[in-house]
């Protein structure tokens, strides 16, 4: 079975609707150039790999303007680096005023099993143009273009478009939703929202909004309610605890370090 990175898990494995309407972003930004988010990753009882997520210096001009370079990484390791090796890499450029991926790339190898993908967002004509070569040989393709809806994400800019929605209209019981491209394929990432709840890190008591993605139990999680995210509850909204239990066991996703936020974190003192 292959595996993914669990920090994506949240938008791989949502239910099926479609979303129409622009979603409404704050009038302050969630997220600046250099921001750093550093996870452990744990499988059971075992340290299972590390999660690294940026938003980086450069500033790559696309037709749009210029961007957002957000890269993500994943890897396996100790004990379980030896039975199942994972070096994972997403980049997402996207717009620095619309937030909306210009060009996502993934460069995954999980055990041996490599898959390379370029996606190359047009959102004015609704497409996507997809390339892609790897182990899977049927899944190769040179120049392949896919129809998306409006305002459609790739599953690393998901994560900061999401960071950045005016979430203050919302109130528990509601479900927030963006829909993803991923795979060739469209996944509607619906969040619901719990409540508010402070819970301990390695970064102190840190005040935190519960979310829990709306999510297929079956195929991956024994229940609907087997994944819950915590953000903190200020401006930047960073994931400080993912927690998923999967029909193979427990996964735990908890913050570590942090640098350059652009607003201050929501810690209990």
């Amino acid at each position: 079975m292959r595996m993914q990175p669990v920090v994506f898990l949240l938008f791989l494995f949502i239910s099926n609707h479609s979303i129409g309407q622009a979603p409404k972003l704050n009038t302050y930004p969630a997220f600046q150039r250099g921001e750093l988010l550093s996870y452990r990753v744990h499988y059971g009882l075992i340290d299972a790999g590390e999660v690294n997520i940026e938003v980086t210096s450069d500033a790559k001009k696309f037709a749009a303007g210029p961007t957002y370079h957000l890269v993500g990484q994943g890897r396996s390791t100790g004990s379980f680096d030896w039975f199942y090796k994972v070096r994972d890499r997403y980049d997402s450029y996207i717009d620095e005023e619309t937030l909306m991926p210009q060009f996502f790339i993934r460069r995954v190898n999980e055990d041996g099993y490599i898959v390379n993908q370029d996606y190359l967002f047009n959102h004015t004509q609704k497409k996507v143009t997809v390339k892609r070569d790897g182990t899977d040989k049927s899944k190769n393709t040179a120049n392949a273009n896919y129809e998306i809806p409006s305002f459609t994400q790739d599953i690393l800019s998901a994560f900061y478009f999401t960071r950045s929605m005016d979430l203050s209209q919302y109130k528990p019981g509601d479900i927030v939703s963006v829909n993803t491209f991923f795979d060739e394929e469209i996944f509607p990432l619906h969040l619901k929202i719990i409540g508010r709840e402070t819970i301990k890190t390695k970064a102190g008591k840190i005040r935190c909004l519960k979310i829990r993605p709306v999510i297929q139990k079956g195929r991956v999680f024994k229940d609907e309610e087997d994944l819950t995210i915590w953000v903190s509850d200020d401006k930047n909204r960073i994931p400080v605890r993912l927690q998923a239990d999967v029909l193979v066991g427990s996964i735990k996703m908890d913050l570590r370090d942090y640098r350059n936020l652009t607003h201050t974190l929501a810690v209990e003192r």
